[in-house]
């Protein structure tokens, strides 16, 4: 039995198979992945499937398993979750049963970093993984331009990823960094052990490039824009507002005439709360306040009732798109 240990594959799927056809992959060789195998590639709920059905593999949790996890979804994430679509609960609850390294007979299997001074089960998860907080971490022991693998004098290799090194691997001090961007459209590399050799392939395209362009609009129409505070939709709009793509502005320029269409209905929504509180007075003279307790904008009746509701008070309640359409229904069915 063989053992191929894979850098960064981040959605890289045919690269993958061309590899795996390469090395002339048999069902009793362990292929292990030392993590990020989603985002930014095109076909990242394939690499997933693949490594989920297939025996005698294992996956290492990378930075990018990792955001998914957390929740910490920045654009390559948004891609991924609408690519795997109902299948995105399944994938997280996957990750929670992967590991964070992996040691051999001939190496120790990391996704990131490696502290020199600490044995391997003291090594924390935010540092093997390549996390921003590892990141924090390994710069303040670590300082200037040095990097952990220069201080390292283990005896056993260890293999990492996360960082491109180049199109080939960075073989330094007993450590392999095996990340050759196969995602930017460099190579995919793989090690085989024992022997420590050198496979790769070359990346078809610069995938990443394609998927930022190619995934704008089905992630900007996944968003739940209903749900988000008014404050929060001002936010990403600017912050998308560089993009210069007709369909993706004239998007924009969509959602932002609905959010200022329901923003600029204040005024009315406050006119019919104060109408409605002066039916109510007549009609319920004597029970005012066991009516309006019964409406769940009872405290804007209230401070209708004494002449204190404003539009700041409205604004300040009702901050999302999602409230106001549920206040104005059940205005409307009163």
């Amino acid at each position: 039995m063989r053992t191929f240990v894979i850098g960064d594959i981040h959605g890289c799927f045919d690269e993958l198979i061309e590899l795996t056809e390469k090395i002339q992959l048999k069902e009793d060789d362990l292929l292990i992945s030392l993590g990020d195998i989603v985002d930014r590639g095109n076909k990242s709920k394939e690499v997933y499937d693949y490594f989920k059905s297939r025996p005698n593999s294992l996956v290492l949790i990378g930075n990018h398993e990792r955001k998914h996890q957390n929740k910490i979804l920045s654009y390559s994430q948004e891609i991924v979750k609408v690519q795997f679509g109902d299948e995105y609960e399944s994938f997280l609850n996957w990750l929670d049963t992967l590991g964070y390294y992996y040691e051999t007979a001939d190496a120790i299997i990391v996704h990131a970093f490696f502290e020199h001074d600490k044995v391997l089960a003291d090594q924390k998860q935010e540092v093997l993984s390549g996390s921003t907080s590892g990141d924090r971490y390994l710069e303040k022991k670590y300082p200037g331009e040095k990097y952990w693998s220069d201080f390292y004098t283990g005896s056993k290799p260890i293999i990492y990823g996360h960082h491109v090194v180049g199109t080939t691997p960075k073989i330094f001090n007993n450590t392999y960094g095996i990340d050759t961007g196969a995602c930017h459209g460099d190579y995919l590399t793989a090690i085989e052990l024992p022997g420590f050799i050198i496979h790769q392939v070359k990346a078809k395209r610069d995938y990443w490039k394609d998927e930022q362009k190619q995934g704008q609009i089905p992630v900007l129409k996944a968003k739940n824009w209903n749900e988000m505070r008014f404050s929060e939709i001002d936010k990403q709009l600017n912050k998308l507002a560089y993009i210069e793509e007709e369909e993706v502005v004239s998007y924009l320029l969509e959602i932002r005439t609905w959010k200022e269409g329901i923003q600029n209905s204040f005024e009315t929504i406050k006119d019919e709360i104060d109408k409605y509180t002066k039916e109510l007075m007549e009609i319920h003279q004597d029970n005012f306040t066991l009516e309006a307790n019964k409406k769940s904008f009872k405290t804007y009746l209230f401070k209708s009732r004494s002449n204190n509701l404003t539009l700041q008070d409205l604004q300040k309640g009702l901050n999302t798109p999602a409230k106001i359409e549920e206040l104005r229904k059940e205005l409307e069915s009163k």
